[in-house]
């Protein structure tokens, strides 16, 4: 073999060793790279997962001094009607007063003197949801109403028949 042939074939298996080199320090940043992209990734999860486990246990308890707020309300200075007045219905609404029912029952006051007020319980920032907005709207406008459903039971001639 001659030397300029030696020295081409030196030339080529150094260079592709060179190619091949610099393509692995070219890997190797790559997977560096990559790593810390997925180290970051995995700190901004970590961080969003700990804000929303916060604002989950922020939202839970603000949720449950409301419950318990609905309850306790009718025995706090700003509710302004009888607490034996009031029944809790919880949804749609949190009460149903019949004002001056008690006074009425007990002989101390006139049938045209009982008014029926629907109360909703709201603390902190909480509004009225669309349905709560919607019902109080009806009664704005007038569409309220009293029924009575007669329900018609066997009588004891039916007794053998099915029900």
């Amino acid at each position: 073999m001659s030397v300029p042939v030696a020295l081409f074939i030196g030339i080529c298996i150094g260079v592709l060793i060179s190619v091949l080199w610099l393509y692995l320090i070219k890997i190797q940043q790559l997977h560096a790279e990559y790593q810390y992209e997925i180290s970051e990734m995995r700190r901004e999860h970590d961080q969003a997962l700990a804000l929303a486990r916060k604002r989950s246990v922020n939202t839970s308890r603000a949720v449950l001094k409301g419950k318990m707020a609905e309850q306790f309300a009718p025995h706090l200075p700003e509710f302004d009607y009888l607490p034996s007045d009031a029944r809790f219905l919880g949804d749609p609404v949190d009460y149903v007063v019949f004002s001056g029912y008690n006074d009425f029952r007990e002989g101390l006051s006139d049938a045209d003197e009982i008014e029926v007020v629907l109360i909703d319980i709201k603390s902190g920032t909480a509004r009225l949801t669309k349905g709560q907005q919607a019902i109080a709207q009806a009664i704005d406008d007038g569409r309220v109403r009293f029924e009575t459903i007669h329900i018609a039971l066997p009588t004891d001639d039916n007794e053998d028949e099915e029900i």
